[in-house]
């Protein structure tokens, strides 16, 4: 639901609600179901928090750049690559329809990669050979 704040906002911006089509990488991802709940008692770590939570949050905040330190008549349409209102917007929609299954943080993760993919920010192509590069490194440790 967006709160009337928000909608003002989204008006004033002009921003526009994505077309959210499931996009099949980020589907492939979501079925393997690796969270890291499951992946820290395989790895014997008791940390709570996964290890990338802290970049995910600030892969957000620089993509808002200062959408989320200005009051939404302030911010200049534009100004920044994905406005915080906005990609909220998106997360609460995704995870509401396509990753409603999946849990938090994982579910954050998937709605940014999929409105950065819905806007041409990120293109799967790059997003898999991205993963790709994460994976052996994994495995050469």
């Amino acid at each position: 639901m967006v709160e009337p704040k928000q909608q003002e906002y989204m008006t004033h911006t002009g921003w526009q609600e994505p077309d959210f089509k499931p996009i099949p990488l980020l589907e492939t991802i979501k079925m393997r179901g690796r969270v890291w709940e499951d992946l820290a008692i395989q790895y014997g770590v008791t940390n709570p928090e996964p290890p990338w939570q802290i970049d995910l949050e600030a892969t957000c905040d620089m993509l808002a750049g200062d959408s989320c330190v200005k009051s939404y008549d302030e911010v200049v349409p534009g100004s920044c690559a994905l406005p915080s209102l906005e990609r909220r917007a998106e997360e609460d929609e995704l995870a509401a329809t396509i990753y409603e299954d999946v849990p938090f943080p994982e579910r954050q993760l998937l709605a940014l990669a999929h409105s950065m993919i819905a806007r041409g920010m990120l293109d799967e192509e790059d997003l898999t050979h991205r993963i790709e590069v994460v994976r052996e490194r994994l495995h050469s440790a």
